[in-house]
């Protein structure tokens, strides 16, 4: 994922998520045999309140340089689109900002902190709703743009980030979005959840045959 002389922009929502992304290529940096440096990059969304005075202060105390771009998606997506299912056009909105703020920072690489549990979900959301099969992929390569995306937390269980989250005090900034809670991930993510009560190796059944499969995009 990671080579010498690389400059990775990772994006941070200000989440759990991406905190724990952040620091924990911070601390790579230390003893990772190769040198490369970072770039944090937070996407605003034009609604709601969002103070990003914490993530400045980390940025501050890891010496990372942070980059806050302003965007209109969420009035795009939510006033004058008014998306019945706005996430799908949220989520390429905001790839598309990414990416072009990393490249004005000459950064050949965006991380972003999906984990284990987010493919999970992403393959059953894509099966159910769009009638593929298809989850993230540990990296992947943008022609286009000559950018390659990395997820270094995507073999990382959600609970384990929670767990390091409030080992090290820190407190996430919680999200602006309006339909946080009420999404179509937040159903599958409950229904494996009730699965799990009686499977409870499912969720690890599940990322067992994402490894061993060729899915789209793995």
């Amino acid at each position: 994922m990671i080579r010498e002389g690389d400059r990775i922009a990772v994006g941070v929502s200000g989440g759990k998520d991406s905190l724990t992304l952040l620091i924990a290529l911070s601390s790579l940096q230390e003893f990772y045999p190769v040198k490369f440096e970072l770039e944090a990059v937070t996407l605003t969304m034009g609604i709601g309140e969002f103070d990003l005075a914490p993530v400045k202060k980390l940025c501050s105390e890891l010496g990372v340089n942070y980059t806050i771009e302003e965007t209109l998606i969420g009035k795009i997506v939510f006033e004058e689109r008014q998306e019945e299912n706005p996430c799908s056009l949220c989520a390429n909105l905001r790839r598309g900002a990414l990416h072009n703020t990393a490249k004005k920072l000459n950064c050949n690489k965006i991380a972003l902190a999906h984990h284990r549990d987010d493919v999970i979900e992403t393959l059953l959301l894509s099966l159910f709703y769009e009638g593929r099969i298809h989850t993230f992929s540990p990296v992947t390569y943008l022609d286009r743009k000559e950018l390659y995306m990395i997820r270094p937390l995507i073999y990382t269980e959600e609970k384990e980030i929670k767990s390091f989250i409030k080992s090290s005090g820190i407190v996430p900034v919680p999200s602006p979005c309006t339909v946080n809670g009420k999404t179509k991930r937040q159903y599958i993510k409950d229904l494996i959840w009730s699965m799990s009560k009686d499977t409870k190796d499912i969720k690890s059944n599940i990322f067992g045959a994402v490894k061993r499969s060729k899915i789209d995009q793995w």
